[in-house]
């Protein structure tokens, strides 16, 4: 089982040595899983422990005056971090205080103090440290005095282009989702706990199932075909999902994603449920009444039906 640290102060962490894999890992696209594995091989070769360092807040949302698509909750990536491999995760706290740490600090304090490197992984245009004063060739010339090695991963490309989570967000907010499925390398899915809510779209007849995203802010908005996972289980139930404010009724302050499991009766009450997004619909929009909003939801579903392989005469409108 991965173990979870948060500080940057305190004992060892790794006593016999590490090597580590250091950035924000949003959405663990797939080169943030070239990284992780080249990472964990070299631990098994070096015979120490495989490492990721990692910061919550992610530092560009930190520094952003505005708010940042995230590709993935910390939930999901600490859950991928442990799939890969990773032995233990430092978490840190990115605030006013990590801001101000220089990079020679960093090094000595984290890297060496706090997880007694032997080998450090991160992208060639890596910077760390106050004002970013930190790069490969601050971590390779410390490396020489303090007995480690920096190395860095070459980008991973595909179809020309580098992979990355800012590429991955602009195709996710263009609903282009099977273009941005080779990048991650999996679809894009938003997991979440069910919880109560007004239960009007019973009333409309689409009960909901909604999980509210807290603080995170997600890359897509608008109605959509989608696939459900509950519990562990596979995203292989069919549905149709809003991601939005519901402009029309009970406008909310912040997004909230409600998905309508086709032909599904049972409680989802506190259950996990994993929502992978197949295909945009349609932007949200605000309607004249209910009357017009249910005729809407009604061709929604039709057309999700019809994208998702299902017979669209099933559908009760």
């Amino acid at each position: 089982m991965m173990r979870l640290s948060r500080d940057v102060a305190g004992a060892c962490l790794t006593p016999r040595g590490s090597v580590i894999a250091v950035g924000a890992f949003d959405g663990l696209h797939r080169g943030h899983q070239a990284l992780l594995t080249q990472v964990c091989e070299r631990a098994h070769v070096l015979d120490c422990s495989p490492v990721v360092v990692s910061f919550e807040p992610l530092p560009r949302a930190f520094f952003s005056a505005e708010p940042l698509p995230r590709l993935s909750s910390v939930r999901e990536k600490l859950r991928g971090f442990a799939a890969a491999g990773i032995e233990h995760t430092l978490l840190l706290r990115f605030n006013q205080a990590l801001t101000m740490m220089s990079a020679e600090d960093f090094v000595s304090r984290v890297l060496v103090e706090r997880l007694a490197v032997r080998e450090v992984w991160v992208g060639g245009d890596f910077h760390f440290g106050h004002k970013r004063s930190g790069d490969v060739a601050l971590l390779e010339s410390m490396g020489t005095k303090l007995g480690f090695t920096a190395c860095t991963m070459p980008p991973v490309q595909l179809d020309g282009a580098r992979v990355s989570a800012s590429r991955v967000r602009a195709l996710l907010a263009a609903g282009e989702f099977s273009g941005a499925e080779p990048l991650l390398g999996r679809p894009f899915v938003i997991d979440g706990k069910v919880e109560y809510g007004n239960q009007l779209g019973r009333t409309l007849g689409y009960p909901t199932a909604n999980i509210h995203l807290q603080q995170r802010v997600s890359p897509v908005h608008g109605i959509f075909a989608v696939r459900v996972g509950l519990g562990e289980g596979e995203c292989s139930w069919p549905g149709v999902a809003s991601l939005g404010v519901r402009p029309t009724v009970n406008q909310v302050s912040e997004p909230l994603l409600e998905v309508h499991l086709f032909d599904f009766d049972g409680d989802l009450y506190g259950q996990r449920m994993a929502v992978e997004f197949v295909a945009k619909l349609r932007d949200e929009q605000k309607f004249d009444g209910l009357e017009p909003l249910k005729a809407q939801m009604a061709l929604d579903s039709r057309l999700a039906r019809e994208l998702l392989g299902m017979n669209p005469r099933l559908v009760g409108a």
